[in-house]
C-alpha cells in the first residue's frame, strides 16, 4: 500500500501539490487538509493513505497537537491536546511510527491515526527525540488519557 506521511510543506514541496496559506485560524480546520489531500490522491492514484500531524505553538513549551487520516477516501481526525513540551524535536517521528505501528498489528484505520497522534505527543514531553513511551501509555492517550508519563 503506497501511504505518505507528512504536513502541508511536504505534500507542496515534495509532490509540488498547491496547499492553503496557513493562518492561525486555520491551524486545526482539517477541511483544509483534506482539500489538499484530495489533490494529492487525484494526482496520484496509487496513494491509498495520506497523514498529517497538525500543530499550533502557544509558545516554547506550549502546544496544541492534533492529526489526521485520509485512507480509501475516509476522513479521520484526532481531538486537539494541549501539551506540556520538554522537546518538540521527534515529535512527528513519533507521529509516523505510532501510526504504521497500528496499521502493520491490524488496528482499524482511526485507531492507528490516534496511536500515531498519542505517541508523537508523549514524545514531546521526553527530553530528545527517541521515545520513552511504553505501548500501554500510548494506548491509554490514544483513548483519551492524559499526556502525563505513567509510571
Amino acid at each position: 500500500m503506497d501511504v505518505l506521511i507528512g504536513n502541508e510543506e511536504d505534500l507542496q514541496t515534495g509532490l509540488g501539490i498547491p496547499g492553503p496559506e496557513m493562518t492561525a485560524k486555520s491551524k486545526f480546520d482539517t477541511s483544509i487538509f483534506f482539500e489538499m489531500i484530495e489533490r494529492v490522491v487525484k494526482e496520484f492514484p496509487n496513494v491509498k493513505m495520506v497523514a498529517t500531524t497538525l500543530r499550533e505553538v502557544q509558545s516554547a513549551n506550549n502546544h496544541r497537537w492534533g492529526a489526521v487520516l485520509w485512507a480509501d477516501g475516509n476522513k479521520y481526525d484526532t481531538p486537539k491536546a494541549e501539551l506540556n513540551v520538554v522537546d518538540r524535536i521527534g515529535g512527528g517521528d513519533g507521529f509516523a511510527t505510532g501510526l504504521i505501528f497500528g496499521m502493520i498489528n491490524g488496528r482499524q484505520p482511526e485507531d492507528a491515526l490516534r496511536l500515531g497522534w498519542a505517541h508523537g505527543a508523549l514524545l514531546t514531553t521526553f527530553p530528545g527525540d527517541t521515545t520513552m513511551a511504553k505501548l500501554p501509555e500510548v494506548e491509554a492517550f490514544a483513548k483519551g488519557g492524559s499526556a502525563r508519563v505513567q509510571r
